[in-house]
């Protein structure tokens, strides 16, 4: 529970870079993460490059928080894995079933790479303030994929730690054999 409960949106980081082997392990979290049918939807793109990630805090409406980071990963689930369909573009209103469950399942390997992140000392802050073509158009995503998320990356500024929050109790949240029960 030590790393679900130290878990925060890191929004303010050090100028201390993410190696190439911390950023293996991130995705070697992601890597063992479950997909329905084994069919492992995501891909990641590293984004280290000042003026790339400038262009995608443009895209995330100016977030200049963003910049903070060393690291940004972007967190793309490829749409194709269950919808063979040629020219299918998968956008926020699709309406195969098909591309909705690539969504939940590249969810699940991104919060593997935060956990993971939180585990090696690191920080990371979920994003998705963006259009999905402009950042598309960016990076160079083809239609057929969908960017969930944009994770800022990097080591946690230890003079701007983000407080607790309260949560809802269990009680509040849990039901059984029906709603309302």
């Amino acid at each position: 529970m030590d790393i679900f409960e130290k878990r925060r949106s890191i929004r303010k980081y050090t100028d201390q870079p993410v190696s190439e082997e911390t950023l293996h392990q991130l995705i070697e979290a992601a890597r063992v993460a479950p997909s329905g049918n084994h069919t492992q939807p995501w891909y990641f793109i590293a984004v280290r490059s000042e003026e790339i990630k400038q262009k995608i805090v443009h895209a995330e409406h100016d977030q200049k928080w963003m910049l903070t980071a060393p690291l940004f990963l972007v967190c793309v689930a490829d749409g194709a894995v269950r919808l063979k369909e040629e020219g299918v573009v998968f956008h926020e209103t699709t309406p195969y079933k098909e591309q909705k469950l690539v969504l939940r399942d590249t969810a699940i390997a991104v919060e593997h790479i935060v956990l993971k992140a939180v585990e090696l000392g690191l920080g990371a802050c979920w994003t998705g303030l963006f259009a999905q073509q402009e950042m598309r158009d960016i990076l160079g995503i083809p239609g057929d994929k969908h960017v969930v998320a944009v994770l800022t990356i990097g080591y946690p500024d230890p003079e701007d730690e983000p407080k607790e929050k309260a949560r809802r109790s269990i009680e509040d949240m849990l039901m059984y054999e029906t709603w309302g029960r």
